[in-house]
């Protein structure tokens, strides 16, 4: 059984207009790609539900409601695995102001823009993880229904 050396919660973040709320990752050297907003699961955090609240809040100032767990992604890290688990959820506020943490206060970290795309338009970026963007088009009429 392998170890789960890292754990993680991310957004499948969904709009009024059921655009789905991407971050566009562009660093140095680097062809441009998309993911969804969260991050790693801390020690603090009395539930996974609460640690994506609290990344929502940081990355994006965003609050959110409706999260329900849709998909798991495992990848090889390290000595073990690193576990994500995505939720879908919908966007009740996004102030860009509120946005903070490390990734903000240093310019060598590349940009971290917002983006939105619909499911139908996914195809066109270069989305992390792979398999996410088959997943979400797959159950596109279930996400939406969040």
């Amino acid at each position: 059984m392998c170890r789960i050396v890292r754990r993680s919660v991310r957004a499948i973040l969904l709009d009024e207009d059921d655009r789905l709320v991407l971050i566009k990752r562009i660093k140095p050297g680097q062809a441009p790609y998309w993911t969804t907003p969260g991050g790693g699961v801390e020690s603090t955090d009395v539930s996974l539900e609460a640690a994506l609240r609290r990344e929502l809040h940081e990355e994006l100032g965003a609050e959110a409601d409706r999260f329900t767990q849709v998909f798991l992604f495992t990848a090889p890290a390290g000595e073990g695995v690193s576990v994500q688990h995505f939720f879908v959820c919908r966007l009740l506020e996004l102030r860009e102001d509120a946005r903070t943490g490390p990734e903000f206060d240093d310019p060598s970290r590349g940009g971290y823009l917002l983006d939105r795309v619909t499911i139908d338009m996914l195809s066109a970026v270069d989305l992390k993880p792979g398999g996410l963007t088959e997943f979400i088009t797959s159950n596109k009429e279930a996400l939406l229904s969040v």
